[in-house]
């Protein structure tokens, strides 16, 4: 069994949703599990959409409903060839938006935000399960509220997604398809919630991990990770495999082609992913998996924006313990993840990208010495194989880039990655240069 999924790309529009159908179709003698993420677009617009409902701009509310279903009507219109199935799927729009409309008349919450989100999946599967009906490809189509779960700590709860995903698939022992949603679940609570962003990627890896597929398939409209990023770097490659230590490092520091997250369910369990492109049928992509075949390389770069640095300096860290945790529970405490951290005997150097507490985090360490923030910093991570017998990439690494100013670097943490600090307005020439000097 294979799990894969397709992004908000994949299914964006009836001419791309087309084009999806032979990939299926060519599987079918396979059990297969599809994951589909909501039409391109929609998840933005159902935030909105929730923003208004939030401060009570009901009339604009409407008029935005209004937009989004006109956009729908034309989709369906354009993705359904028979009058049967164009009337299957009006119906079940109408469903839709008069739910969207019904909120103007509640009192609104979060709870209410996550049910108008949870649509976006909702509505793509449901319309991809019925044109596959109209072109006569079997299929069943499962909800993710019946068995995907996280729990009070909106972590997610691995044996019941196994134990129930198993369920609903005994059910059907003749089928071979089944489509789900990404990215919607329900909570502890038993109310319908999400994985956060890119959680589509998160529910494939997260059933492949459950159900111990052969392989998790993520489809985009990208052939693979690629050694560098594209959008700045010209002749980049792809790479055509990563460990998953490798690829959890691209994936966070940067590399928007996977969501971080969704390597370690597939790593703890095991699981390949591979990265396949929807444009591209004949590109061989990526594949992540536990083999090490990049030994003694650096693989690829990546950058990750929006970082903020902090530098605390106190003589009270001299010859001190426990200077360090005090640190560290003040993110804690703001539920704010650190990226980077470098220290000397006087003064210690981190960096986060979640700033909705500075103001309070900023408050609470100058009770321990001077703060000092530097905003629009980005960090440039290289991914490679620097286990401790090796040498010489650090060297590389700093003489490509000796004409840049650097904020921090952090070498040793890792044995997949060096990480260097830098302003944001230099990183484009950074990576060039990077990719200059190793590739």
């Amino acid at each position: 069994m294979k799990v894969l999924k397709f992004g908000g790309t994949s299914v964006g529009s009836p001419e791309l949703i087309e084009q999806l159908l032979p990939i299926i179709k060519s599987q079918t003698a396979n059990k297969h599990f599809v994951v589909l993420s909501a039409v391109s677009g929609t998840t933005n617009d159902l935030v909105i959409l929730s923003e208004l409902y939030a401060k009570k701009e009901n009339d604009a509310a409407r008029k935005h409903i209004d937009s989004l279903y006109d956009k729908y009507k034309k989709f369906v219109g354009e993705l359904f060839k028979t009058a049967e199935g164009k009337s299957e799927a009006d119906a079940f729009i109408n469903q839709i938006f008069q739910l969207l409309y019904s909120f103007e008349n509640t009192a609104f919450s979060t709870k209410e935000e996550r049910i108008i989100l949870a649509q976006g999946e909702i509505i793509s599967t449901t319309l991809f399960h019925l044109r596959l009906k109209e072109k006569g490809i079997s299929s069943v189509l499962l909800s993710a509220l019946d068995f995907m779960l996280i729990d009070s700590e909106n972590e997610p709860n691995i044996d019941f997604i196994k134990e129930n995903a198993g369920l609903q698939l005994k059910k059907y022992p003749n089928e071979n398809l089944f489509i789900t949603q990404g990215f919607i679940c329900r909570n502890a609570q038993g109310e319908i919630d999400n994985l956060r962003r890119g959680g589509s990627d998160y529910t494939a890896s997260l059933l492949g991990a459950a159900l111990q597929v052969e392989e998790v398939q993520i489809w985009t409209d990208i052939d693979g990770f690629h050694n560098n990023d594209p959008r700045y770097v010209p002749n980049t490659k792809p790479i055509p495999h990563l460990s998953f230590d490798e690829a959890a490092e691209l994936s966070y520091f940067g590399a928007k082609i996977l969501h971080p997250q969704s390597v370690f369910p597939a790593r703890k369990f095991n699981v390949p992913v591979r990265l396949l492109d929807t444009m591209n049928l004949s590109a061989q992509g990526t594949l992540i998996s536990g083999d090490t075949k990049n030994q003694n390389q650096i693989v690829a770069i990546a950058a990750k924006d929006g970082i903020t640095a902090i530098r605390i300096k106190s003589s009270r860290m001299l010859m001190a313990y426990g200077f360090l945790r005090q640190i560290f529970e003040v993110f804690e405490r703001y539920k704010t993840p650190i990226d980077m951290i470098t220290t000397s005997e006087v003064a210690v150097s981190l960096t986060i990208d979640q700033t909705e507490y500075l103001t309070e985090i900023i408050k609470e360490l100058e009770s321990f010495g001077i703060v000092e923030i530097d905003s629009d910093q980005s960090i440039v991570c290289i991914v490679g194989d620097f286990r401790k017998n090796k040498h010489g990439h650090a060297t590389i690494v700093s003489e490509a880039v000796k004409h840049i100013p650097i904020r921090m670097i952090s070498y040793g943490g890792s044995e997949n990655n060096i990480s260097l600090l830098l302003p944001s307005a230099n990183k484009i020439e950074a990576l060039r240069s990077l990719h200059n000097r190793l590739f």
